[in-house]
């Protein structure tokens, strides 16, 4: 293919911040059509980057654009449906995270790309920040030695400007599903997917009625290692905090900055570059490199990274979450 047909299904603040631009200055991408419910969205957006083709049902779009591929980017609710239709016409797709609003729709989806024999890929775009590649390969390179715990918090002051999030119907959950989910990938794929033992979470609801502003969650894994993680979308502080620390038996590392600390002849020396991309960049570059990937794997080039498999095994541990938060109770995984 001379360049990827591309269709947009959601236009809201992800894809016309987001992927849309990104797309737009691919070379090897062509935005041939875009979808959203709100008719006058669709055809503001289309204007907006060039795109002529607008549509209000992703159905029509799919039957007569002749597309490679789909960018899915809708409110959670419609995350199933809209991948399904877009597997079944024969298109590979990159959904936004979460892939779903539960582990069952989430296998379903799985399984439907595996009939059809096409990619699915879910958003998950911190595994693809600069840092967080470069951490992945010194690990790979076991300068940290055996893996044992990591400590991860996303806290915010507000959370998104999107209603919908906050509606558990729509949404699937509160801040874990939105922020949480993203620390825990992050935590799993860096120490090379270890099975769940058992998860402990507690939820808070601030601010909040149908879903949790604030999560703290314990996941111990089946390897021996502990996963923390500490989400809000009502945090009182004066600055919105990102971090992750990761600990192993030869090294400590963390995120946000990056650092890799290690003792060498009797003294703590850091790995890292000096110079790192500022934490501005970093977001708009993890998109990039995100979608980048996305589109070789639809030219066959390499397999996906955060693959559906992957996404329905993330599901199952938030599922966990819920449950635990719900019950007041330790979640054992068989």
């Amino acid at each position: 293919m001379d360049k990827v047909r591309i269709g947009v299904i959601g236009l809201g603040w992800v894809a016309q911040v987001v992927h849309l631009p990104i797309l737009s200055h691919l070379e090897d991408a062509e935005i041939v059509a875009v979808c959203d419910r709100d008719r006058s969205r669709a055809r503001l957006v289309g204007e907006k980057f060039g795109v002529r083709r607008t549509y209000t049902d992703a159905e029509q779009m799919l039957a007569n654009e002749g597309l490679h591929c789909v960018i899915v980017a809708t409110s959670t609710d419609a995350h199933r449906e809209a991948t399904l239709a877009a597997l079944r016409a024969g298109c590979d797709v990159l959904v936004e995270k979460p892939i779903a609003r539960r582990y069952a729709e989430a296998v379903e989806m799985s399984e439907t790309a595996k009939a059809m024999k096409r990619h699915l890929m879910v958003g998950m775009n911190h595994r693809f920040r600069p840092d967080t590649m470069l951490l992945k390969s010194f690990i790979e390179a076991k300068e940290l030695g055996k893996l044992y715990y990591a400590k991860t918090a996303w806290l915010r002051r507000r959370s998104s400007d999107s209603a919908w999030m906050t509606r558990k119907e729509k949404s699937g959950g509160g801040v874990f599903i939105d922020l949480g989910i993203v620390m825990l990938d992050l935590a799993l794929w860096l120490m090379d997917y270890p099975e769940v033992r058992r998860v402990s979470a507690t939820n808070f609801h601030h601010k909040t009625k149908q879903v949790e502003d604030t999560s703290l969650v314990t996941i111990a894994l089946k390897t021996g290692s502990l996963v923390n993680i500490e989400v809000s979308w009502s945090m009182i502080i004066d600055d919105d905090v990102y971090y992750y620390y990761l600990f192993g038996s030869e090294g400590t590392a963390s995120l946000n900055p990056l650092r890799v600390n290690k003792e060498l002849h009797g003294s703590l020396v850091n790995l890292a570059p000096a110079r790192m991309e500022p934490p501005q960049h970093l977001f708009r570059r993890s998109y990039e490199n995100e979608l980048k990937h996305f589109l070789g794997a639809v030219r066959n080039l390499h397999p996906v990274i955060s693959t559906g498999e992957e996404a329905v095994q993330r599901m199952k541990t938030v599922d966990a979450v819920y449950k635990s938060a719900r019950t007041g109770k330790e979640v054992l995984f068989t």
